[in-house]
């Protein structure tokens, strides 16, 4: 691939990116509509056709899986040749792969699995009820935001000091009750992926000096959403010989609330030096009114690194502003509007609603309802978190494992079988006791119990046993079908006449699609079924119902 074959279309600022020497720290600090996907492949491809740079040299972090995914189907697509060796990914993704690879090293069991948002909050509620810790004083969701916030500096409960502060003396309790469990039952959240994979390296430093040698180029894009400890792990992994190369813009860094820290962009100055800064200020978005608009309000924003977007598109349409007296004529305004244009010709589907919370939906539906305007809401629950494809996974989960208690507590009586909390608390009690786990204790005291629940109980785990055996030598798409099946999830939604179990049928049947098109990485350190759970754990693609056409969006 010859130069210009990488270089054609870019304009001077992004060709100066991506043609930036090798040995050059930047910080490229991207407008929004500026290109920087483009400038971070293009620079990547850069590197592998005109610097001989390996394409295992280069580590790639994104924001979310869709970059990722994006980025790699990009550089193939640039290279002409699959990638699939290249470290690219989220943090949270980069993290687990390490922590795969050396599972010893960071002292962990090779069968961990991965705690998501909601189970965490269930694990938390449960260690608070059993320790007499009141919801009302201590709702779960501020003592699980303590945890996480915690972790997100890379503080352990040993590390705090609570004072007189009673609330975070209460917080370190669940928190030590919390690690303890995690620990018992081999889980790693996704704030421990990244604690983990920094302290691995941080207290191994052979390890360490092979990754930093390994990763001659360090590329992290969306670099103003990095919270403490991802930015630990990035200053931890340049040894000062490899390049860091940064694309951010401090104008947009909206996740504070979860610890994101914009001085993170700021300090790259002082920590990477010498750093050369690069500001892509060319906007292929939007119209010269929306960025005269926009300039002129982060303008007031206080310690900017500066920059000032511009468009050769034209100035376009002016802005509308209209300041509504309440939600409900906002909502009556809005939807008029949208009326208006369907009357003159405009399409529903090219008519957009945006708006901050998701409780302030609630307005515009009922008026887009009273207009008779068909519309689809976006930012639901993404796939892998729904309840029908949580409970299949779960399933595959325990026929991978049976020592997984998250799994075994979440479908142990579902579909119902007729086991209740009692059995279930029985169950918890054996195995703490005797340190084992929930599947071998159900197994263990199944005998001892009345006979309507030991017969529900034993047919649950003969029914795990039996679908490990019938899977054992089934295609990964192959097993999943089977335990959808097996396991009374499809007879479940088709005798539901409720208006979603149509929809949860159809979206296990979407779960067979998905495990179909997983494509196992062969050099991978873990297995085909333990690959496609991961990626169903780390999945962050805000995954939403197709759109439908002529629907307001």
């Amino acid at each position: 691939m010859n130069l210009s074959e990488i270089t054609d279309g870019l304009n001077d600022k992004q060709n100066q990116s991506v043609t930036l020497d090798d040995a050059q720290n930047a910080l490229i600090l991207a407008g929004a509509g500026s290109g920087k996907t483009r400038v971070l492949t293009h620079r990547i491809a850069y590197l592998v056709t005109q610097k001989n740079t390996h394409i295992d040299a280069v580590l790639a972090v994104t924001f979310t899986n869709k970059a990722a995914k994006e980025m790699r189907e990009r550089l193939e697509f640039l290279l002409r040749r699959p990638i699939r060796s290249m470290w690219v990914g989220t943090f949270h993704g980069l993290a687990h792969r390490l922590l795969r690879a050396h599972p010893i090293e960071a002292n962990l069991s090779a069968q961990f699995q991965i705690l998501d948002q909601q189970d965490q909050f269930r694990i938390v509620k449960r260690l608070m009820k059993e320790n007499q810790i009141d919801e009302s004083k201590y709702p779960v969701r501020k003592i699980q935001w303590f945890i996480n916030q915690q972790k997100d500096e890379g503080i352990h409960p040993g590390d705090i000091d609570a004072g007189y502060n009673y609330f975070v003396k209460q917080s370190v309790k669940v928190f030590e009750l919390y690690e303890a469990h995690c620990k018992a039952n081999e889980l790693i959240d996704f704030a421990e992926l990244l604690v983990r994979s920094y302290e691995l390296l941080k207290n191994n430093s052979e390890l360490l000096t092979h990754y930093q040698n390994r990763f001659e180029h360090i590329l992290v894009d969306e670099f103003q959403d990095t919270n403490t400890i991802q930015y630990k792990w990035i200053k931890l992994l340049s040894s000062g010989k490899n390049q860091i190369f940064c694309v951010g813009d401090d104008d947009q860094s909206i996740y504070g609330w979860r610890g994101a820290k914009i001085e993170n962009i700021q300090k790259l100055e002082s920590d990477f030096h010498p750093i050369q800064t690069i500001r892509l200020e060319q906007n292929y978005r939007s119209t010269g009114n929306i960025l005269g608009a926009s300039n002129a309000l982060i303008a007031n924003n206080s310690n900017r690194l500066g920059k000032s977007l511009w468009t050769d598109s034209g100035n376009g349409d002016l802005i509308d502003i209209y300041e509504a007296r309440t939600e409900t004529d906002e909502a009556d305004y809005v939807v008029s509007t949208i009326q208006k244009f369907i009357d003159n010709g405009t399409s529903a589907n090219e008519c957009a609603i945006l708006y901050r919370s998701n409780a302030q939906s609630r307005g515009f539906e009922e008026r887009l309802i009273k207009y008779n305007i068909p519309y689809v809401i976006y930012g639901g629950l993404r796939f892998f978190e729904r309840a029908e494809i949580k409970d299949a996974l779960c399933y595959l989960r325990l026929m991978e494992s049976s020592a997984d208690n998250v799994a075994f507590e979440r479908v142990v009586n579902f579909p119902t079988r007729g086991i209740g909390n009692a059995t279930i608390e029985k169950v918890r009690e054996f195995a703490r006791d005797n340190n084992t786990t929930l599947f071998q204790a159900a197994i263990a005291i199944s005998p001892s119990l009345p006979t309507r629940a030991s017969n529900a109980l034993i047919g649950f785990t003969q029914l795990i046993e039996q679908m490990c055996d019938d899977a054992k030598h089934l295609e990964l798409s192959e097993k999943v079908a089977h335990l959808i099946k097996a396991s009374g999830l499809i007879e479940h939604y088709s005798n539901d006449k409720t208006d979603k179990a149509g929809s949860k049928k159809a979206n296990l049947e979407e779960l067979i699609a998905a495990s179909k098109q997983y494509a196992h990485d062969q050099d991978s350190d873990m297995s085909e079924v333990v690959g496609f759970i991961s990626l169903a754990s780390l999945d962050s693609s805000g995954d939403t119902n197709a759109p439908i056409n002529q629907n307001v969006q």
